[in-house]
């Protein structure tokens, strides 16, 4: 799944950008003997954060894969489609109870306040959608190199095991960032086209302005973004465990639909609160007034449980794994 372009980048280039200071005219033998020793400006280098090129070329190869593109092209479009199907139903009006509470939740409030399109877009995405693309990512981090042959390359000196871990994980975590706001600016420019913007009815029934309803709506993109660390963690696990990108994009995206059916079994209460998707839509409390963080504190503790378990579980895989391609 990873392209041979992918490793020959990074071990010629990035290798080098990482460990190897570039020769520098006048510094060093065969510099003084081709300038004569005298006269010859020296370039100026500046240490870079330790990691920093290899997560650099990591971002780009994700990020110019066309899978990639496809998944944030397919994100973008819900929020639209979304906002046209509410528009063409209501004709831009209707009111509070267009919807009669059906559909994704503040769906019937979008024809009051085109931010409210924000809210339905992420309640919408987030089960379902957004950790399904990030589990291809996170699948596909360490397998895919496996199944290209190109694992044992980006495993060589400065780079090794833990940093090229840290990076990847790194780079999915900036994907989750990304998917996230794909969704969110996609739904804030549709809502604002298609429907009214001005004064926010919290779920509390209180107004607040415009800004600071936008600012709510950053806020919980942030928290849809972290929510979905655990799931990146996960997948980067999977993508330890076998070589082939496939089996490890499948599995981790089997894994977030059978955790969200387990999640609404009521025999399984007692366990549902350990689900890394127990919490997603807690962040509905953020549209209240005052605000309510009780939920979305639990949300984002147990994201941090799953990165530090998956993770650890990853950095101990991958640390013992026999390298052969």
């Amino acid at each position: 799944m990873a392209d041979a372009e992918h490793a020959g980048t990074r071990t010629g280039t990035d290798a080098g950008r990482e460990g190897v200071e570039p020769p520098v005219a006048g510094r060093g033998g065969a510099g003084r003997g081709a300038a004569g020793g005298a006269g010859v400006p020296r370039t100026r280098t500046f240490p870079s954060l330790p990691g920093s090129g290899l997560l650099a070329s990591e971002l780009r190869t994700t990020f110019r894969r066309g899978r990639t593109l496809a998944l944030l092209g397919v994100l973008a479009a819900i929020p639209v489609l979304i906002g046209i199907a509410v528009r063409i139903e209501t004709g831009g009006g209707g009111g509070a109870d267009a919807h009669g509470g059906d559909g994704p939740a503040f769906a019937s409030q979008i024809t009051n306040n085109g931010l409210f399109l924000v809210f339905t877009a992420l309640a919408a995405t987030l089960p379902v959608f957004l950790p399904m693309a990030v589990g291809v990512v996170a699948g596909d981090a360490v397998a895919g190199e496996a199944s290209a042959g190109t694992l044992r390359y980006l495993l060589v000196a400065p780079a090794g095991r833990t940093r090229l871990l840290l990076t990847k994980y790194g780079a999915v975590a900036v994907f989750c960032a990304a998917a996230t706001g794909v969704v969110t600016l996609a739904a804030l420019l549709t809502g604002l086209a298609l429907f009214p913007a001005g004064d926010l009815t919290t779920i509390s029934g209180t107004r607040i302005g415009f800004g600071e309803g936008l600012g709510r709506a950053l806020l919980i993109a942030l928290v849809v973004a972290a929510s979905l660390l655990g799931v990146a963690a996960l997948g980067l696990f999977v993508s330890t465990l076998t070589n082939s990108g496939i089996a490890a994009m499948a599995t981790t995206v089997g894994l977030v639909i059978t955790v969200q059916i387990l999640d609404v079994i009521p025999q399984l209460s007692a366990l549902q609160p350990y689900f890394f998707s127990h919490h997603w839509l807690a962040f509905a409390d953020l549209v209240r007034d005052p605000l309510l963080w009780d939920d979305t504190v639990k949300n984002l503790g147990l994201q941090a449980v799953y990165v530090a378990l998956f993770g650890s579980l990853a950095w101990a895989r991958l640390g013992t794994k026999d390298i052969t391609t």
